[in-house]
């Protein structure tokens, strides 16, 4: 059904479709436990029942519509410490991505969230596995939502909602990590000044007057960007703070 990627080379070079399953992040770090996997592995299916998202959520898509898949990768190169530059790769390369497709307003909702037009399009899931001082293995988890027309929330939208055309799915994939290995190989070649910079040029809200919520309630503050660990800094009443992904949410 998909197509190994001609122009990578390693991303996707080793494709593995199932028809269904739960989570393709709950698949791949099976598949991980079994056997070594190369890195750029990318396991994908048409159907998937019970995806994973942040904060514990759930990430439904209509089967046979949109890609769910997961990207093995080894960024031994980066500390723990670090991982958060490898969020910034991943979302920038599907920014990069759906600005090639369609027209529109995109932004990167901190952490990894990818908005079209002010609606979710795409989610991201990273999972990582740490040994020692180094990441050993990361399972990037991706939810593009490409060809399905309705939706439980109205705050998710699609390509073909926005755009009006039907992708073709195989020849999407292709481009998409052909983006995700483009900005991956920044990264791995320690470009990360460059990935910040860029990050935060599409970070949605930034410099912009919002409100949010945290344990004491709600509050309006500023974004100002984000801390090398990958907290969201925002300047409340002349006083910066971070937070970390489960201590705030937007409103």
């Amino acid at each position: 059904m998909y197509k190994i990627p001609a122009n990578t080379l390693f991303v996707g070079k080793n494709l593995i479709y199932v028809p269904e399953c739960h989570s393709t992040n709950t698949l791949a770090y099976e598949l991980c436990q079994k056997s070594a996997l190369a890195e750029g592995t990318v396991i994908i299916t048409r159907d998937q029942q019970n995806g994973k998202g942040q904060r514990g959520n759930t990430w439904f898509s209509e089967p046979g519509m949109n890609l769910t898949f997961s990207l093995i990768l080894k960024p031994t190169f980066l500390s723990p410490l670090e991982q958060f530059t490898l969020t910034m790769a991943i979302s920038l390369a599907i920014h990069d991505f759906l600005t090639q497709l369609v027209h529109g307003e995109i932004f990167i909702k901190w952490p990894n969230d990818i908005l079209l037009n002010n609606k979710k399009v795409c989610g991201i899931l990273i999972e990582n596995t740490i040994s020692g001082n180094t990441l050993q293995q990361s399972i990037v988890g991706i939810g593009l939502n490409v060809n399905q027309l309705s939706y439980s929330l109205d705050t998710a939208t699609s390509l073909k909602l926005v755009s009006g055309i039907e992708f073709n799915l195989s020849d999407t994939l292709s481009m998409l990590l052909q983006a995700l290995e483009h900005r991956y190989m920044k990264l791995r070649t320690g470009k990360t000044d460059e990935l910040k910079r860029d990050y935060l040029s599409v970070l949605f809200g930034i410099g912009q007057i919002r409100n949010f919520s945290d344990k004491h309630g709600k509050f309006t503050g500023v974004i100002q960007g984000v801390s090398g660990e990958g907290k969201l800094l925002i300047n409340c009443d002349n006083v910066v703070k971070s937070f970390s992904l489960k201590e705030i949410a937007f409103l």
